[in-house]
């Protein structure tokens, strides 16, 4: 649905953006991630055609950017993280105007009352946008993003400001969206990406550094496979169970939470299962598991690390 293919975007001798590479498919939910600086905005940019490339060509359900602008920009909808709005227009005439602006080919009146009822403002399409919360202002920039069902959505910085139930609603209205659209989300918030997208790619110094699954992000760059455990009973009984449980390269006692409940770091052989072993193991010396979840790096983990870390490169190995 929406390939990027070797972008390069000069600016004299520097290069904000430099050879970048990815492809997002349909139905496909893409959290593209970079610090101040990295080249994000830029290549988003690029992708909705607001820049041109030095170099490299994107394309967009077919159509390229350059070759072909009216057809590729048909086919997005781009809410920018200050979205376009004019504020002495009530919802609906600001629609309507958006519309036809976008010269879009559906019967208006239906058109922009599902857009409302999906993004959820048919209760103020009467009021002037101006005298909205930053949240329906928000849903409003949506709105326009979604006329004429383009194919490929680009969303940057969509709950930035928003309170925290507004970010779960807005969260959960790009999810139903990943549904029937290709999205690019950007995002500061991390666990917003590691709550909404399939996959993500990281860029830093204009390069992408990371290209990976939410999930297999931190094993790509770790090459570990770790689950941290508490465990009630005594420490010396539970180091000898799990050092013993076949596949367990490594135990490492990190606290003792409360009165004989101490918590452990196991890491295991790279694909290898150890829950079920774990629990048996620890069920013959009668000493419960009281937590069992992950140990993996966090993505806000993996996101400094790849870009602080020169070191690594596009898939999370050493160069």
């Amino acid at each position: 649905m929406v390939e990027v293919k070797n972008i390069t975007k000069c600016y004299g001798d520097k290069k904000a953006v430099d050879n970048i590479s990815f492809t997002v498919g349909d139905g496909e939910i893409l959290g593209f991630l970079g610090p101040n600086g990295a080249g994000k905005s830029t290549t988003m940019n690029i992708i909705t055609g607001y820049l041109s490339s030095s170099s490299g060509t994107v394309t967009i359900d077919g159509c390229e950017i350059l070759d072909d602008p009216k057809g590729a920009k048909s086919k997005i909808g781009y809410l920018p993280e200050i979205p376009p709005l004019y504020m002495d227009m009530t919802v609906q005439k600001y629609l309507e105007f958006m519309f036809d602006l976008k010269k879009v080919k559906l019967d208006k009146e239906d058109h922009i009352e599902e857009v409302c009822r999906l993004v959820k403002i048919s209760s103020v399409t009467h009021r002037l946008i101006k005298n909205l919360s930053k949240g329906y202002k928000q849903r409003v920039g949506l709105a326009q993003a979604l006329l004429g069902n383009p194919p490929v959505l680009i969303l940057d910085e969509p709950t930035v400001g928003l309170d925290p139930k507004q970010i779960i609603e807005i969260r959960n209205l790009v999810k139903s969206l990943g549904k029937k659209h290709t999205v690019i989300l950007s995002s500061h918030i991390l666990s917003e990406v590691q709550a909404i997208c399939d996959r993500v790619v990281i860029i830093s110094n204009g390069k992408v550094v990371a290209d990976e699954t939410t999930e297999g992000l931190s094993k790509a760059l770790v090459k570990s496979n770790r689950l941290l455990v508490q465990v009630e009973g005594s420490k010396t009984k539970v180091l000898s169970k799990l050092e013993n449980i076949r596949d367990v390269k490594s135990v490492k006692t990190e606290r003792e939470v409360s009165d004989g409940v101490y918590e452990y770091i196991v890491e295991a052989n790279e694909d290898c299962d150890i829950r079920s072993k774990m629990f048996f193991a620890l069920a013959e010396e009668k000493t419960p598991i009281l937590l069992l979840q992950s140990a993996d790096l966090t993505l806000e983990e993996v996101f400094l690390k790849l870009t602080t870390d020169t070191t690594y490169s596009k898939k999370g190995g050493k160069d």
